[in-house]
């Protein structure tokens, strides 16, 4: 079980598992702002809440200046699972100038595609196919796609993350 981490401005920080969150509000610096109540942690003094969010204390500054590092799941969930082509379910990933011509991996060039798009484009451009993108490729922003494991979030955690765009 995890856990999302908030800080004191209930901006996400980080993912944890459940024994860090309970030894961060056994010691005090954090507070249980939701729980498993159906799943209770069972110790030799009694029963204690399995958080599911807590909020720290004290308050920790997030580096605004931290990049989204690219990566085949991330563009794939920037694009939602789907097709920068067709529009269909996508599993993986095109680069929209293609490498053997001077395209780079970064968000900008990257695009969610199907297999069968990603056959027929091949080496081409999408203009050279007389296609046109459904998105415009773009580094994703959020203080969410900052922390690590946020990409699998509970539903607990829905209503303390900043919708993704």
């Amino acid at each position: 079980m995890r856990t999302l981490v908030l800080n004191a401005g209930y901006e996400p920080l980080a993912v944890v598992s459940f024994k860090r969150a309970l030894v961060l509000v056994m010691n005090q610096k954090a507070s249980i702002v939701a729980a498993d109540a159906e799943h209770p942690v069972w110790g030799s003094a009694g029963a204690w809440d399995r958080p599911s969010v807590i909020i720290l204390r004290n308050y920790v500054r997030i580096p605004s200046g931290r990049n989204v590092p690219v990566s085949r799941r991330g563009v794939l969930r920037r694009d939602n699972q789907r097709c920068g082509y067709c529009g269909g379910s996508a599993n993986t990933i095109d680069h929209v100038l293609p490498r053997s011509r001077g395209g780079k991996d970064s968000w900008e060039n990257l695009v969610a595609c199907c297999l069968k798009c990603n056959n027929i484009k091949g080496d081409r451009t999408p203009a050279e196919m007389n296609w046109t993108l459904r998105i415009i490729p773009r580094p994703p922003h959020g203080t969410s796609w900052l922390v690590r494991g946020i990409e699998r979030a509970l539903p607990d955690w829905e209503e303390y993350l900043a919708p993704a765009a």
